[in-house]
């Protein structure tokens, strides 16, 4: 029997417009009716790697859309899969619309509530606590949240390979009494990185959007998605 589709919209506040294989990763919290912020949704392609093509997200005059973006997301059905229970398939024939702008102060009430980043002790050679084994991700249900943090450390690197676009950055925090240092898939902050020398750079207090990434390896990799500053 063939399953109909509905098209709806949602509107969300854009907390993450990252690097993702041959797209990118957009999330954003869903904007209830009455003005606060409710769950997470990701829009997501119907393509294997479910990445977002610049013309399936950008706006009617060729924009991409930016963090804090307010957007009306043109989408066909829920598509959760594992831990990403956010996803959303999205309508390749609607145009997204921006509708408003959200601010550095707003996104106190947006925060998730505190708690470990997913599973933790777990850890890459050249980072801490970032990554899940595939084994220990049915427990798993989610896989954004937006946190706060008061000293972020960025280390720039040098590339993994010689035709690689930007520097490896990695970003280093303490969150709930326990350390954490993820790869960072913030477009502008790897665009901001190609000026810098490779070193340690101390920049303050950010919101992040954290990410647990599709499945790589036998392991699920935390990333940090986007960095908000003030």
């Amino acid at each position: 029997m063939k399953t109909t589709t509905t098209p709806t919209t949602k509107r969300i506040i854009c907390l993450a417009n990252s690097r993702k294989r041959g797209g990118r990763c957009v999330a954003g919290k869903v904007m209830q009716p009455d003005g606060r912020a409710g769950g997470w949704l990701r829009p997501v392609s119907a393509r294997d790697d479910e990445e977002v093509s610049p013309r399936e997200r950008c706006y009617a005059d060729g924009a991409d859309p930016q963090v804090l973006d307010v957007i009306d997301l043109p989408l066909l059905n829920p598509r959760p899969k594992t831990y990403q229970q956010e996803n959303w398939l999205l309508d390749p024939n609607r145009r997204w619309t921006k509708v408003g702008q959200a601010a550095w102060n707003d996104l106190v009430a947006m925060t998730d509530r505190d708690e470990p980043l997913w599973i933790n002790g777990h850890s890459t050679r050249g980072g801490q606590n970032d990554r899940v084994p595939l084994a220990e991700t049915a427990a798993i249900d989610n896989s954004l949240r937006l946190i706060r943090v008061g000293a972020l450390t960025v280390t720039v690197s040098e590339p993994s390979r010689p035709s690689a676009d930007f520097p490896i950055l990695r970003g280093r925090f303490n969150y709930m009494g326990d350390e954490y240092c993820f790869r960072i898939t913030d477009p502008e902050s790897e665009s901001g990185s190609l000026d810098l020398s490779y070193g340690v750079y101390h920049v303050g207090e950010r919101y992040l959007t954290v990410s647990l990434g599709e499945p790589f390896d036998g392991h699920a990799y935390k990333l940090i998605a986007t960095i908000i500053k003030p």
